[in-house]
């Protein structure tokens, strides 16, 4: 079965827009790689926390601050496809 992603975002800081946006930036680019995206609101507030299935990918109170769509991209891609190209939202490789 393919991985879930959850966002669970903060109802009472109106944060909903900013999970929508992206739970659509990543169902876009994982069409093939998720299951769904879950945005579910939180009963916590000023919660926002970014898990793929049950592993703890981001969480905005530990970041102090949200993610970049692209950071958040990034995150995902190495949980569900670690050799997925972002093309050119994807993290620099090092050179050697």
């Amino acid at each position: 079965m393919k991985p879930v992603v959850t966002i669970e975002y903060c109802p009472r800081c109106g944060w909903m827009l900013r999970a929508a946006y992206m739970a659509q930036e990543l169902l876009t680019t994982f069409t093939d790689d998720v299951h769904g995206v879950l945005i579910q609101p939180s009963e916590v507030n000023g919660r926002y926390n970014i898990r793929v299935d049950d592993v703890k990918i981001f969480d905005r109170k530990e970041e102090g601050r949200f993610p970049e769509i692209k950071e958040l991209k990034q995150l995902v891609r190495d949980k569900v496809n670690p050799e997925k190209s972002l093309g050119h939202s994807d993290k620099s490789k090092p050179l050697h």
